[in-house]
């Protein structure tokens, strides 16, 4: 039973990281505005987020256990009650399918950038792919995840340990840039906000799904965790090569070019594996949600979710990601004060 718990608890903390990676991450663009910025308080700033995680993740897996709720809309409904809960919910829908259209954006600009293919070939391919998986329910986005998070984070870790050895290790302070702001504080809360009520899409039904608290726990720290040693990698290696990547679009991609050619199509694998985790977590928490107040079967709720998304897609990712994510983050912090002040349902 302890193996079994840890294999579970492994893929339960593997899908965590998997929701929350996405295309702004795998970029570094998410990670150096957020905290590379900030000089040497953005590592207090990713110790912060990490330990928000892995709390605040762990307590919403909590929530849907108790509450078996069978979607965000159940534990929205528990959090603001039944007057603002739906309406926190069609907010929240609305946040999904943005940050859909979002990451469906993103593929297409990866397989037109640096592919040199169509753009609306990368957004289908894609979407065929989220399709099948997410028909699979919950085990479908747990094995997914399973296979590419373990990948993704030797990846990254590997990448940040070759920036560090490749630096003077006595001017690695020098390099650290001068922060341009004061407060590192709201930055890593907005970031954590953001994150965590996208993420309640698919870790309130996991944690329904479950229903062992030990076990959830353990997922929910271990997901916190590997986040933790995600960003601080990142960040590291953001840092190092600072003066290079300071004005660019995809900062990770200047530091993945120090490692030679051959490691750039690994990447590039990478970051679309980082969306695509993202992409089936969204939709299926979505469709999860839209499936109890629409009289729809859950597979012609996702074309559509999918067939809205293209869309949008069609906006552009840079758009999409300047004015909408910082609003959703602070719209996030409001569902994370009342996830934190909110008294748990008995066990």
């Amino acid at each position: 039973m302890g193996m079994e718990r840890w294999v579970l608890a492994s893929r339960i903390g593997f899908t965590y990281i998997g929701t929350v990676v996405g295309a702004g991450f795998a970029s570094g663009q998410e990670i150096m505005q957020f905290f590379t910025l900030f000089g040497e308080r953005g590592v207090w700033g990713v110790f912060v987020a990490a330990v928000l995680f892995a709390w605040l993740g762990t307590r919403m897996m909590l929530l849907g256990c108790r509450l078996q709720a069978r979607s965000y809309e159940d534990f929205n409904q528990y959090l603001f009650g039944e007057r603002w809960g739906p309406m926190m919910a069609a907010l929240i829908s609305v946040m999904l399918l943005g940050v859909t259209a979002a990451m469906m954006s993103g593929t297409g600009s990866l397989f037109e950038e640096q592919l040199g293919l169509s753009f609306h070939a990368g957004v289908i391919f894609t979407v065929a792919f989220s399709f099948f998986f997410i028909l699979r329910g919950i085990d479908g986005v747990l094995s997914v995840n399973s296979l590419v998070v373990p990948v993704m984070f030797l990846f990254i870790v590997m990448v940040a340990s070759h920036a560090w050895q490749a630096g003077e290790l006595a001017s690695v302070v020098s390099l650290i840039p001068e922060p341009r702001y004061a407060h590192w504080l709201p930055s890593a809360l907005v970031y954590v906000s953001f994150n965590l009520v996208l993420t309640q899409a698919v870790l309130v039904p996991l944690g329904a799904e479950v229903a062992d608290e030990r076990t959830i726990k353990l997922g929910g720290w271990i997901g916190g965790i590997g986040l933790g040693i995600m960003l601080f990698a990142c960040n590291l290696a953001l840092q190092l090569h600072w003066q290079e990547v300071s004005r660019l679009d995809i900062p990770m991609g200047h530091v993945i070019s120090t490692l030679g050619v051959g490691v750039k199509f690994f990447f590039l694998a990478m970051m679309w594996a980082e969306i695509f985790t993202s992409l089936i977590g969204n939709v299926y928490g979505l469709a999860a949600n839209l499936s109890q107040v629409v009289p729809l079967r859950k597979p012609l709720i996702m074309l559509l979710i999918f067939g809205m998304g293209y869309v949008f897609s069609l906006i552009g990712f840079p758009t999409l990601v300047h004015y909408l994510y910082p609003l959703f983050g602070y719209c996030g912090l409001v569902v994370l004060g009342f996830m934190v002040f909110r008294r748990m349902p008995a066990g």
